[in-house]
């Protein structure tokens, strides 16, 4: 099956890491986490640890991110984990990476598997699309 919701940024804040004797890069290195409300077919929440390397002044990067959704996909509750990764050199994405994390749904998601894809459009609608079986 295949089904796609947009969703906003609700929350996201920055988490202090130390790290004994860091390597320095030309790309800062931060983590946060964020929030997200989802609508549509993909309707409801998520947490994420989001971890990147990024120039905001050039937007120059690659980000991480690992969701725990909470939630409806085509109206079957549940929950489960998602991962994802991009890499921009301004104005485009690639390399990019996104998968169901194997065993982690419940309720109606239980046994979900699959990917999908993470768009944002020419307008900056961002829309968060699944491709997935129920096991």
């Amino acid at each position: 099956m295949i089904t796609e919701g947009t969703f906003t940024v609700s929350g996201f804040t920055g988490v202090p890491v130390e790290v004994p004797d860091p390597v320095q890069t030309a790309l800062g290195v931060g983590v946060a986490t964020m929030e997200k409300r989802f609508e549509g077919a993909v309707e409801g929440r998520s947490t994420t640890l989001f971890t990147s390397a990024f120039d905001p002044a050039r937007g120059i990067g690659t980000y991480v991110a690992l969701e725990s959704f909470d939630g409806s996909l085509d109206g079957r509750s549940g929950t489960f984990n998602f991962a994802h990764a991009a890499t921009t050199s301004g104005s485009d994405r690639s390399g990019e990476f996104f998968t169901i994390v194997a065993g982690s749904g419940t309720g109606e998601l239980a046994g979900v598997a699959g990917h999908g894809a993470l768009v944002v459009d020419p307008d900056g609608t961002h829309r968060m699309r699944f491709e997935y079986t129920l096991g």
